[in-house]
């Protein structure tokens, strides 16, 4: 893939749940870009929101991952801790932060959208990285599927997504619900994809950053 606008590029990505178990985006995504030639390092949280990047913040007791390069992902159950995002931007000096983020902050079992706290959230740590002036793209939630214990609906990660697309500037929105039709990855838990889920999503979201490049060169 020497073709690839992604090869030799550094990449750092950070994430909730989605990145935070070995068969989830932290394998599909993290090989993907691999696969096209990229330094990558994964780091997933689970239940982590945009702010707990700013400065150091234990994630949920669902446990967390870390991946670099070919490395296989390390899963740190219960005992994670986020770094701030200056920190690692710091250390690694990536070319691109991706952020997956937004079934954590959609407030899907609240009655209404939580929209000024999300705004802080995205807001804060889109500036942090803003001010390193590192590129970065933001990756939205998907369709999942219907109810399940998180009570997600097509409804509300819509609502999430557009307010993503909105609301993360300077940083490239990558839309997921444009990758496939509402329930068409199925899920184990209404949020959480299945394996090949994750796998499409992945590749979905590969397609998308070798896009947010090609608008770069411009």
């Amino acid at each position: 893939m020497a073709s690839s606008l992604l090869a030799g590029l550094s990449i750092l990505i950070i994430g909730d749940s989605h990145m935070a178990t070995p068969y989830y985006l932290i394998g599909g995504l993290h090989d993907e870009l691999l696969r096209k030639g990229a330094n990558v390092h994964s780091i997933g949280i689970c239940g982590a929101n945009a702010g707990d990047w700013l400065k150091a913040t234990p994630g949920g007791a669902c446990g967390a991952a870390e991946r670099r390069g070919k490395e296989a992902a390390v899963v740190l159950r219960g005992k994670a801790t986020t770094t701030p995002i200056k920190a690692l931007i710091a250390k690694d000096k990536p070319d691109l932060v991706l952020i997956v983020m937004g079934d954590t902050m959609a407030g899907y079992d609240k009655p209404t959208f939580p929209k000024a706290w999300v705004w802080q959230q995205t807001s804060s740590l889109t500036k942090a990285i803003a001010e390193t002036g590192t590129q970065c793209a933001w990756v939205g939630p998907n369709w999942g599927t219907e109810g399940g214990k998180y009570g997600k609906t097509y409804a509300k990660a819509k609502q999430m997504s557009v307010f993503l697309s909105s609301n993360v500037a300077p940083c490239e929105y990558i839309d997921s619900l444009q990758f496939a039709k509402p329930g068409q990855w199925a899920t184990t838990d209404g949020q959480h994809l299945t394996a090949q889920g994750y796998q499409q999503w992945g590749s979905a979201i590969s397609g998308a950053l070798e896009d947010v490049r090609k608008d770069a060169g411009r």
